[in-house]
């Protein structure tokens, strides 16, 4: 993986960790700090994050057995990637204005159980596969090991949604105001969804 390559997954990286929308960790995580604050809710993270390296590991393992017997399997990924980036684009920028329901007063949980908590919210989001079998195989470099592509890869993905569900737990409250006015949460939608779509178009352009 090259350095030029890399900038443009960790651009990726962000945009799919800030994104509301792209998954389940930002809600858990908004619950988790209105919950137990921050030093308690942050377990929650921990949990998310285990889970999303399971994730990867998994997608890892069939796409590199997928690409060693199927030479042109890589086509085949590229451009349902883009396609589904763009499906997402498209949805993010006609989503209805929703009010994002927080559960409050949950019973007090300990540490183990926050991490396993956010490892479950994880683990049982069927879309969190296909998204990263839309993304990940598109920043490989085929000529190159896949395993310490795959390394690099999980360690910049883990890393930025830690500071991520770290901003999202911390600063749930303000978070929360800012995603229940509906002008605000329109402007984000479509924020969004040009940001999906212009990451559609980058993977469109990424040749092996």
């Amino acid at each position: 993986m090259s350095y030029q390559i890399w900038i443009a997954y960790m651009l990726a990286c962000w945009v799919i960790s800030v994104s509301p929308g792209a998954g389940a960790g930002a809600i858990a995580s908004m619950s988790s700090g209105l919950n137990y604050g921050f030093k308690r809710g942050y377990w929650n993270a921990l949990g998310l994050q285990l889970a999303l390296l399971v994730q990867i590991a998994i997608v890892a393992a069939g796409v590199g057995v997928l690409f060693a017997t199927t030479p042109w399997a890589f086509l085949v990924v590229k451009w349902f990637g883009v396609c589904y980036l763009l499906y997402l684009a498209y949805l993010q920028w006609t989503a209805p204005i929703q009010s994002i329901q927080i559960q409050q007063d949950l019973p007090n949980k300990s540490r183990s159980k926050l991490v396993l908590h956010g490892f479950l919210v994880n683990m049982s989001n069927p879309k969190a596969i296909v998204f990263l079998l839309a993304v990940l195989p598109q920043f490989l470099d085929l000529s190159k090991p896949q395993w310490i592509q795959y390394l690099i890869m999980a360690v910049t993905m883990v890393s930025i949604d830690l500071i991520v569900m770290a901003g999202y737990t911390g600063l749930a409250v303000k978070v929360l105001r800012l995603l229940k006015s509906p002008k605000q949460q329109k402007y984000m939608n479509r924020t969004f969804a040009v940001l999906f779509a212009a990451a559609a178009s980058l993977l469109s352009l990424v040749h092996q």
